[in-house]
């Protein structure tokens, strides 16, 4: 993830400030896509694992990337528990 774009992007429902998600985190989220258990905030099964991930600063929603390209939609944030 570029770290300017990383500096000039916000969460686009709350705009709070987003960062790079650990490896550990992104690996935990690949396994539960893999076995059919992650769910974006819209309910739907998130079936693409995922490169890298943003996370709100208040640490409750992560944004998936993938080939760099993070998605920013609010209903394809994934909750954190």
């Amino acid at each position: 993830m570029d770290e300017k774009l990383l500096e000039i992007i916000c969460c686009p429902e709350t705009y709070q400030p987003l960062k790079l998600a650990d490896t550990e985190l992104v690996t935990e989220l690949n396994q539960r896509v893999q076995k059919g258990v992650l769910l974006s905030r819209s309910g739907e099964d998130v079936k693409e694992k995922i490169d890298e991930g943003l996370i709100r600063e208040d640490g409750k929603i992560l944004y998936p990337v993938r080939q760099n390209i993070p998605t920013l939609l609010i209903e394809q944030g994934i909750q954190l528990d």
